[in-house]
């Protein structure tokens, strides 16, 4: 399991997680309907009711979903977590990213703060890595 403890979940005290593949860590806050994430010097921020959202798909999935990882502007492939992230036909209508140009990597950064949260299992594979919910 990826859960990694350190902080409370807050700016100043994050939690430190890391990426799927556990190949690097970034730290992970709430700040009131926001989560951000914090990789070096660059920070990237989504609707904190993602977190609902996606349990509550993958609940209604049923079954392991692969992560499909991808950079906003890149294309992602159907029935990934990436790509119900951005879907018109999500909760949101669209990206749950709030800050332009940084909206994808949706199932690197937010799928260990599910895991982290007790909500789903993710595998922690050097690639291809999936997720379902608990």
């Amino acid at each position: 399991m990826n859960r990694v403890t350190y902080g409370m979940g807050v700016a100043g005290d994050p939690w430190i997680l890391k990426t799927p593949p556990l190949s690097s860590a970034f730290e992970a806050w709430r700040d009131e309907d926001r989560l951000v994430i914090q990789v070096g010097k660059t920070q990237l921020s989504y609707q904190w009711r993602a977190i609902k959202d996606a349990h509550a798909m993958l609940v209604a999935y049923g079954d392991w979903m692969p992560l499909g990882n991808a950079d906003e502007g890149k294309p992602t492939k159907a029935g990934t977590l990436e790509h119900w992230a951005r879907d018109p036909a999500n909760p949101v209508g669209g990206y749950y990213g709030l800050r332009k140009g940084y909206r994808g990597r949706f199932a690197n950064y937010v799928s260990p703060v599910l895991e982290m949260l007790g909500l789903v299992e993710l595998e922690h594979n050097a690639r291809n890595n999936r997720i379902r919910a608990i």
